[in-house]
Formats: C-alpha cells, sequence, structure tokens
C-alpha cells in the first residue's frame, strides 16, 4: 500500500510499505482523514526536535474500522467511525507513574517518532480508539488538536471564576479558546492575523487583539483593570510570548506553556517569586479525548470551518509545501486518504 513519507526535510515522497495486521487487541483501521499541525510543518522544515527520519507522517486522523483483533471488545465493530490516541507510553517511568502518561519519558507520537497514519491502513491498540456515530470522519479528524489545547485549559485550571489570555489562535489556541469558554471563563485572544482573531471570537473569545498593531500588555491591562489575566496559555512557540505570558498574568496567576521555542528565552525571573506564579507545561493530551468529542457533538461552535483546504493523497507534499510558504493563511491542513 501507499504512504506519505518524509525522508529528510523538505523531501516528501509517495512510499510503499507493508499492509499491516492487526494484534488480539487491535483494530485495522482505514485511514480517511488526517490533519497536519505545526509538528509535522516543522518536521518538514527541519527544525522539530523530536523528529526522526525518514517517517511516513500523520498524527490526526480519522477512519473507519474495517477488521477487529480476536481480543477486541464488542464495543469497536466493524464500520465503526473513530479516531484515535497517537502516543505511547511506557509505564514505568515517573510521568507513567504518576498517572500522566501524556509526557511519558519515552513516549512516541505517531508520524514523529514512529510512523504514523498518513496510509490506507493503520493496525491501532483498541485502547487507543474513540468513536462517534455522530461527527463526520473529518471532524472526528479535529479531536486530537483540540485535545491538546482542552488538555492545556485543564492544566491551567481553568474554571468560570478566571480571565484567560490565549496567544496564538491556530487550532489548539482555538481548543484553549473553546474548552475555556465552555468552562464560563472570559478569554481574551492574541494573534497577528484578523482572520484567526476572528475564528476566536466565534470559538467564545470576549475580546482579541491584534499584536501587529496593539500593545498586547496593555489590552490585557485595560481589560483587567489593570490587573491582569488570572491565566495566560501561551500556543504560539516564540521567545517574546513566552516572556508576555508572565508579564500579562496577575499576581498568584497561572501561565500554561504548549508551544516550542525555538530559541532560548530569556525572564525577569523576580516575577516568578514576587507574583508566586504557577508555571507550567502541557503537552499531549490526558483522558480527554471523550470530553472533546462530546463537545464537538454539541455542535455549539462551527469546528469544521476551522479546516482551511483539504488535499487529495497524492498531494500531501504539495500541502506542506503550500502551508511552508503562506502558514498565516492555513489554520488547518487536512488529507483525504481516500481521494
Amino acid at each position: 500500500m501507499k504512504a506519505v513519507r518524509l525522508s529528510a526535510p523538505r523531501q516528501v515522497e509517495i512510499a510503499d510499505v507493508p499492509v499491516p495486521q492487526p494484534g488480539p487487541d487491535q483494530v485495522l483501521v482505514e485511514v480517511r482523514y488526517v490533519g497536519m499541525c505545526g509538528s509535522d510543518l516543522n518536521a518538514y522544515r527541519g527544525t522539530f526536535p523530536l523528529m526522526r527520519y525518514p517517517r511516513i507522517l500523520g498524527h490526526e486522523a480519522s477512519g473507519i474500522v474495517v477488521a477487529r483483533g480476536a481480543a477486541v471488545p464488542d464495543r469497536i465493530v466493524e464500520g465503526a467511525q473513530v479516531m484515535f490516541s497517537p502516543y505511547s507510553e511506557c509505564g514505568i517511568c515517573p510521568a507513567c507513574r504518576a498517572g500522566r502518561p501524556n509526557c511519558c519519558q519515552f513516549n512516541e507520537t505517531m508520524g514523529l517518532q514512529r510512523d504514523g497514519a498518513l496510509t490506507r491502513l493503520v493496525a491501532i491498540p483498541v485502547s487507543k480508539v474513540f468513536t462517534s456515530d455522530i461527527l463526520t470522519l473529518q471532524e472526528l479528524a479535529l479531536t486530537e488538536p483540540l485535545s491538546v489545547g482542552y488538555h492545556a485549559a485543564n492544566r491551567g485550571r481553568i474554571s468560570e471564576a478566571d480571565t484567560v489570555l490565549v496567544m496564538g489562535c491556530g487550532v489548539v489556541g482555538i481548543g484553549v479558546i473553546a474548552a475555556a469558554a465552555r468552562k464560563g471563563a472570559t478569554v481574551i485572544a492574541s494573534d497577528i492575523d484578523d482572520g484567526k482573531l476572528a475564528d476566536a471570537q466565534r470559538f467564545g473569545a470576549r475580546h482579541t487583539v491584534n499584536s501587529t498593531r496593539e500593545d498586547v500588555l496593555d489590552a490585557v491591562r485595560q481589560f483587567t483593570g489593570g490587573d491582569g489575566v488570572s491565566v495566560a496559555v501561551e500556543a504560539v512557540g516564540l521567545p517574546q510570548t513566552f516572556r508576555l505570558a508572565v508579564e500579562a498574568v496577575a499576581f498568584a496567576g497561572r501561565v500554561v506553556y504548549v508551544g516550542y521555542a525555538k530559541k532560548d528565552v530569556s525572564y525577569d525571573t523576580a516575577l516568578f517569586v514576587r507574583k508566586e506564579l504557577d508555571i507550567c507545561g502541557a503537552r499531549n493530551a490526558l483522558r480527554v479525548f471523550p470530553a472533546v468529542i462530546k463537545m464537538l457533538e454539541e455542535r455549539a461552535r462551527p469546528f469544521p470551518d476551522l479546516i482551511t483546504r483539504i488535499y487529495p493523497f497524492a498531494e500531501a507534499g504539495e500541502a506542506l509545501r503550500d502551508w511552508d510558504a503562506d502558514p498565516v493563511r492555513f489554520t488547518k491542513v487536512m488529507v483525504d486518504v481516500a481521494a
């Protein structure tokens, strides 16, 4: 069967790979849609530190179960529409022992450290599979990236009492915004693109700030009566937004980092202590896939509108080239594996 493989930075090829056979506790999934995220783009550019080449891409996927292993429970039937967790866990590292396998020390994410789903068939452990007979397959393929944002909102312990600054309104940032709004928080969103800020409003942001025209810190102070936000979430991955999170958050506030900064970040660390901040990272997603599927099924927000363009399977390389050339234009790139 055919697969889209990144053999080296900026070198995408259609490769022949063996057809997988499901083990006793696995299902065979016919992949239908695969989303691409910033990790894929940075892997294409050669700037993602966790990428191992050559690699079949794809970790945001949906599809249909076409075969079941002998030990698969009856809740998963052939023909079921599914998405699946792309993460692995060792079960014995400190993170796994602490009940946080999403940040397993030895995690291997599909499409990055091990081969992914940008191919016709994949064998997936049934414990990683989640179903919906309500959502479309395109909507199911949005579950994983939205889950990263949803998990970040959980890491920030966001509640209706909070005012939240979300920096970066890509799909992960939108996941934070939608989750925070669903929890009743007041959300301020910042980005450099007016289109993405319009998305942020549709998904629950009360205030938006275009950081190319306005000073985000000044705007935050204006919106909060000078206090700062109770929670700041960084979903950009730039040194300046890493610093801004600490500056914009109120005393006794919380800071959540989702983005990967590509350069060293310098801080006035006195703010950490003086403000007594809770600062944490958020990696992948922890036990939130069912909640995100439920959020999508509620259809309270127009999540499919996040998909900028769907490319046929043979043009997956073109999708990455287009995105690389004009990253601001795209919110979510998706590949139709059956096309």
